[in-house]
């Protein structure tokens, strides 16, 4: 599920001052069990040297030169031909012109142009320079090509200003090359709802009633099932503050808001993981206004709210796009027996059951373990690993279910 792993990763690097970040996209590139390439353009060896990038790549960094010097058989073709991704990062705005002008005037450009694989641009540049009609009608046509963007963002740029121009930080280019690289994997076509993080319900403007989830098992579930190549919806509470690149992200609080992303996407989909910690209970009634500390006893008069995962299991003749319904359940005790119960009553084909009292693994954890069980009844314990090693191992199931 490493959209990375053996994939060869042309990094272009033309002239930018926001050249020095491409060491570190290259060096995690690598590291992620990517074969990393550098290229780099004239311009670009003014701000990094090649002998950086082989650093950390342990690939020799091609220049200009690599053209002319015949110990590499026609340069451009053999790493046009062999690339599986082209990222120029940084990508100047003289680059970007002579790319939408199909100009061939360096390495990197020709590679290009012999190219037949996903190109990534990361624009850096003064505001001004970015904005100007001619750069703006430039990207409009890589755009339109085909070609892959992500940022530039808004912050201090170079010159000194403020402005949009900015090369996106490296953790948001990666995420959008992981995303592009997964796109033909084993549930491509699928989309899939995951829901992350515990909702909260509003007692007044300020308290509410929570939970300790933290949202990463469902992040990590989302991220392997859209390494998988599914079209990933992450519904998602205040708990989990990260995104997911390239999914479309829906922020809830409350059970109800909960609920009703999960139904107005529901004909859609074809598969729906409810990793999120639902409150069973909210206030019956939401004080408008703070309510006041007096120092007396107080009592609140609680109201089930729905069972969303009961719901769609109870209705998923209404829904004939959907093909696998799994859940989890968060036990304190009897950790089997009550999570076979929820997989039988709520018509799940998979549930994941994990014991919330071990110290060692569970909410706000890095780490969780637990006992993955199918609709047959088979049951296999998944021993204590990394939260994103778990998400694999329960996409592994989906991914088997919908081969079904």
């Amino acid at each position: 599920m490493n959209p990375f792993a053996g994939k060869n990763i042309i990094v272009g690097i033309t002239g930018s001052i926001a050249a020095y970040k491409a060491a570190e996209i290259a060096s995690v590139l690598t590291k992620a069990g990517a074969n990393v390439q550098p290229v780099l353009t004239p311009a670009g060896e003014k701000f990094i040297t090649p002998l950086t990038l082989q650093s950390v790549t342990g690939n020799h960094a091609s220049v200009d030169n690599d053209l002319w010097t015949g110990e590499h058989h026609v340069a451009h073709i053999t790493l046009g031909h062999d690339a599986d991704l082209i990222m120029i990062t940084p990508a100047s705005a003289n680059f970007m012109g002579k790319v939408a002008c199909g100009l061939g005037d360096s390495l990197l450009a020709l590679t290009i142009l012999a190219s037949h694989c996903p190109v990534l641009i990361a624009p850096a540049m003064d505001g001004d320079m970015y904005a100007n009609a001619a750069t703006q009608a430039n990207v409009e046509l890589l755009r339109e090509r085909g070609f892959h963007f992500v940022g530039p963002a808004q912050g201090h740029l170079a010159s000194g200003l403020t402005g949009v121009g900015r090369m996106s930080e490296p953790t948001e280019i990666i995420a959008a090359a992981r995303y592009i690289l997964s796109r033909d994997n084993s549930l491509k076509g699928k989309k899939i709802i995951v829901t992350a993080g515990g909702t909260r319900e509003a007692i007044d403007p300020v308290r509410y009633i929570g939970n300790r989830s933290s949202g990463k098992q469902g992040l990590a579930l989302a991220q392997a099932a859209q390494d998988s190549g599914a079209d990933v919806i992450l519904i998602k509470t205040p708990a989990l503050t990260e995104k997911l690149y390239g999914a479309e992200n829906i922020e809830v609080v409350s059970a109800e808001e909960m609920c009703n992303a999960v139904f107005s996407n529901l004909p859609d989909v074809d598969g729906v993981l409810m990793v999120a910690a639902v409150a069973d209970y909210k206030p019956q009634i939401t004080a408008e206004e703070k309510i006041k500390k007096t120092g007396k006893r107080m009592t609140l008069q609680l109201e089930a709210t729905t069972d969303i995962l009961y719901e769609i299991g109870e209705n998923r003749n209404r829904f004939p796009k959907l093909k696998v319904l799994g859940g989890f359940a968060a036990e304190s005790e009897d950790l089997l027996n009550n999570a076979k119960a929820k997989l039988k009553k709520k018509h799940l084909d998979f549930i994941f059951a994990n014991d919330i009292s071990s110290n060692e693994s569970g909410f706000e954890s890095e780490q969780n373990k637990g006992f993955l069980i199918d609709r047959s009844g088979i049951m296999r314990e998944v021993s204590l690993s990394s939260k994103q090693k778990i998400a694999e191992e329960i996409v592994t199931e989906l991914v088997k279910l919908f081969s079904e």
